[in-house]
């Protein structure tokens, strides 16, 4: 098996433009413990180690969602709260804007949650005519944005791509926003009154015993300093912004026991918040330009979880087994296999590569066999 897990590890670190791979693979038993890595964690050669954190970018979201939930099972909100019961008017007023209307005030926390709310994404959404927020930053220099400042974008600059959607509709319409997961965040912080990392030391990463999981300090004070990102032939090199998404650094180790603990019932109380993560809606095809690069159909979401399958008209023979957790935009993913009771991880920490653990990853699970 590990001769398996090895050839995998450096056919991902051979893929184009990769300059460093991590992978991790473990069995619900523990029988299976694997972790490897390869490649240079910096452009100065540095070595890629095992305890060498990188980005997890939007597999945070994974987390966001936990720790709603774990306040859910507290007695402390509802995911069925609408969300200006919980932030102020002056922060999100005619912040949801369709056709002329305003729908701000029938969003719910569930909304965002499952992507149903219909908000734009205020990093890739363009602006008629113009290019997306990210972008623009891109081309000027780095630069922090705070959740008021995200706001005032969206409400200023960019419609609404459809009506938050009714709750139990058949078939609701679904679109990827990091905007939804940005204001979740703003709840956490209001709600308890506390800055959001902390509210994941609390809730999350001391319960589960995760010390090397830790939000991006836009200072660049990381002690052991992380693996680089990588656009392309480029490092990215635009720490503000980057910590402006808020999400986290972590290592192979402490994903796959968050994920054990997420799935097996050490992080949430009543099984019944899991099953609520795994309702699940499909993505639609993409659109326009923007929707190109976010998660899309075959890809389904639940409250803050992925759900992917190869669909079977492409695997007629013999399917690939489902998985569930999420990825993220550098080439990150974190899953959980229900058929091979298996937690998988790792990264590329490749922009250019955000869609490949969906190439990587069917594959993976067939050598598993």
């Amino acid at each position: 098996m590990s001769a398996i897990l090895e050839e995998a590890l450096q056919q991902l670190a051979a893929e184009r433009l990769v300059k460093h791979a991590v992978l991790g693979v473990e069995s619900v038993d523990g029988q299976l413990s694997w972790i490897g890595v390869a490649g240079s964690a910096q452009p100065d050669g540095t070595p890629m180690g095992a305890q060498t954190p990188y980005f997890i970018a939007s597999i945070t979201k994974l987390y966001i969602a936990a720790a709603l939930l774990k306040l859910q099972e507290q007695g402390v909100l509802s995911t069925g709260d609408l969300l200006c019961a919980h932030l102020p008017h002056s922060l999100i007023g005619q912040l949801h804007h369709y056709r002329g209307m305003d729908f701000t005030g029938e969003l719910t926390l569930q909304h965002l949650l499952s992507h149903t709310s219909g908000l734009p994404d205020w990093i890739v959404d363009r602006p008629r005519g113009r290019s997306s927020l990210l972008e623009g930053i891109a081309a000027e220099s780095d630069r922090s944005i705070d959740l008021a400042q995200m706001l005032e974008y969206v409400r200023s600059e960019l419609e609404a791509h459809f009506p938050p959607q009714s709750p139990g509709k058949a078939k609701p319409r679904v679109r990827y926003s990091d905007t939804n997961f940005q204001l979740l965040i703003g709840v956490l912080e209001h709600r308890l009154e506390m800055p959001f990392g902390q509210v994941l030391r609390n809730l999350i990463l001391e319960p589960l015993g995760l010390e090397n999981t830790v939000l991006c300090d836009p200072a660049g004070g990381h002690e052991p300093m992380p693996a680089t990102v990588w656009a392309g032939a480029t490092p990215l090199r635009i720490p503000r912004l980057m910590a402006s998404f808020r999400d986290l650094y972590s290592t192979a180790r402490d994903q796959l026991d968050f994920l054990r603990g997420l799935t097996q019932g050490q992080l949430l109380s009543d099984e019944l918040s899991l099953r609520q993560m795994q309702r699940w809606n499909s993505f639609g095809v993409p659109r326009d330009l923007a929707s190109l690069q976010l998660p899309g159909w075959p890809i389904q979401y639940g409250a803050g979880m992925m759900r992917f399958q190869v669909p079977r008209i492409l695997t007629p023979f013999k399917p690939v087994p489902a998985v569930i957790g999420h990825t993220g935009a550098s080439g990150s993913w974190l899953f959980f296999c229900p058929e091979k009771q298996l937690f998988l991880c790792g990264t590329v920490d490749q922009v250019a590569a955000a869609p490949l653990p969906f190439r990587f990853l069917p594959r993976l699970l067939r050598a598993l066999e």
